[in-house]
Order: structure tokens, then sequence, then C-alpha cells
């Protein structure tokens, strides 16, 4: 969606899923992070909305670091 403000903005939503705060915080904390390294450097005026699923949750950091990289590839 393109954003209003000239910038990349982008929202990190995680779901409960019936996990606990210390779980949830410990993904979006991950996510984050891959986000500030693959997605903010590139150049574009969008508005950028991430939904983690369930299986997130469980998976490797590196599984994560891919999808972040595929998403910023399909972005970029």
């Amino acid at each position: 969606m393109d954003s209003p403000v000239g910038h990349l903005r982008v929202a990190i939503v995680v779901p409960k899923f019936g996990f606990n705060a210390v779980q949830r915080n410990k993904l979006k904390r991950r996510l984050r992070e891959l986000t500030r390294q693959h997605v903010l450097p590139l150049s574009c005026s969008c508005d950028l909305l991430l939904r983690a699923r369930r299986d997130a949750y469980e998976a490797p950091f590196d599984h994560l670091r891919d999808e972040i990289q595929r998403l910023a590839a399909q972005i970029a």
C-alpha cells in the first residue's frame, strides 16, 4: 500500500495463538530486527503489515530471516 508520509512504514502483528507474553515479545523482537536489517534499507514509499503465523513461534531465526529476505526481494 502506498504511504502518505513518503517513506516506508512497517507494522508487526503477533497474534496470541495461545502463547504467553514472553513468547510473543521474543517473536516481535526477532521480526523487528530482521525488518531493520532487510526491509528498512529499501527505498520505497509504502506501508507494510507483517502478520506472524502460528508456526513463526517455533521457527528458527534462519528460517525467519529467509522469509523476510524473500519479502524484501518482492518489495524491491
